[in-house]
C-alpha cells in the first residue's frame, strides 16, 4: 500500500487493538472453516487465527519477503498433514474480505476519506499481496506433494526389484509384471548397486513372471547382463517363457553370451543351496 510509515503503524495498531472483533468477523465470513479450526490445530499444529493476523500484518506493513516465506511455510505445513485445500482458499478469501471491512472501519473512525485514485491504488496493492500469498502457498503445496509422490514412487519401484540373498554370495531376483524401458533403468541401478553392496557373486534372475518384452527392452536387458559380468558377478537366467524365447529367436538375440540359462528357479536353487 502506498501509505506513510505512520499510517502503516496506525493500521497495525488498529488491527491488533481490534483483534477480538477481527477474529469474530473472520469466523462469520469463513463458515465452513470455523468449525474445523480446532481440528486443524490438533492435526497440523496450525493456529488459523494467529496465522490470519500474521498474514494481514504482512500485507499492511508491505513485508513482501516475509509474506512469501510465510506462504511457502504454510504450503508445506498443509501438504505434510494433507489438509483440505478448499478450506485454505475459503479462509484466505475470508481474510481478504475481513481486512477490507476493517480498512473501511478505520477510515470512518478516523474521519479519513480516501480519494478515488488512492482507493484504487490501495485496492490493487492489497489484493495483489493476498494473491501473491495464495500463489506461493499453492506452489509450495504442489511442490511438496510432487516430491513426496516421487519419493514414494521410487520406493515402490525399488521394492518391485527385490534382490533376495540366499547365501553369502548368491542372491535371487524374481521379476514379475511388465518390463518397460523405465523399469529396466530401475533394475539396472538396483542390480549393479546391490551386487557391489552385498558382494554378490551369483545373481539368479527368474523371468517366469514376465510374459512380454519389447526388442528395445531385451536389448537393454542384455546390457544389464553385461554390466553384471563387468561387476565380477555371474548371471543365471531362469523361467524364460516360450513366447519370449520365440521373439528372441526371431530377432536373433540371445542371453547366452552374458549369462547361464536354467529351466526353472526351483531347479537352480537346488544347485546353489
Amino acid at each position: 500500500m502506498d501509505v506513510t510509515d505512520n499510517q502503516r503503524a496506525e493500521l497495525t495498531e488498529f488491527i491488533i487493538a481490534n483483534r477480538a472483533n477481527f477474529e469474530e468477523k473472520l469466523l462469520k465470513e469463513a463458515v465452513n472453516v470455523a468449525s474445523k479450526i480446532n481440528e486443524i490445530l490438533l492435526t497440523g499444529n496450525i493456529d488459523l487465527l494467529k496465522n490470519a493476523e500474521k498474514l494481514v500484518l504482512n500485507v499492511i506493513e508491505q513485508k513482501d519477503k516475509e509474506l512469501i516465506a510465510f506462504a511457502k511455510y504454510e504450503g508445506v505445513a498443509w501438504a505434510q498433514h494433507s489438509l483440505t485445500l478448499s478450506f485454505k482458499l475459503e479462509w484466505v478469501q475470508a481474510i481478504r474480505r475481513t481486512l477490507w471491512h476493517f480498512l473501511h472501519k478505520y477510515e470512518r473512525l478516523n474521519e479519513k476519506t480516501f480519494n478515488r485514485d488512492y482507493f484504487f491504488d490501495l485496492e490493487k496493492k492489497v489484493n495483489d499481496q493476498v494473491d501473491q500469498f495464495l500463489n506461493n502457498f499453492f506452489i509450495s503445496y504442489s511442490n511438496f506433494k510432487d516430491e513426496l509422490l516421487n519419493s514414494q514412487r521410487k520406493l515402490v519401484e525399488h521394492l518391485s526389484v527385490p534382490i533376495i540373498p540366499i547365501s553369502t554370495s548368491v542372491a535371487v531376483l524374481p521379476l514379475i509384471g511388465i518390463l518397460d524401458s523405465y523399469r529396466m533403468q530401475i533394475i539396472e541401478e538396483k542390480v549393479l548397486m546391490d551386487i557391489s553392496n552385498l558382494k554378490i557373486q551369483t545373481l539368479i534372475m527368474d523371468l517366469s513372471g514376465i510374459g512380454e518384452m519389447e526388442i528395445d527392452v531385451i536389448d537393454h536387458f542384455q546390457r544389464v547382463l553385461s554390466g553384471i559380468s563387468m561387476m565380477g558377478c555371474k548371471a543365471v537366467i531362469t523361467g524364460l517363457r516360450p513366447e519370449l524365447v520365440r521373439k528372441m529367436i526371431n530377432s536373433r538375440v540371445s542371453f547366452d553370451l552374458q549369462s547361464e540359462t536354467k529351466g526353472t528357479l526351483q531347479q537352480t536353487l537346488r544347485e546353489y543351496i
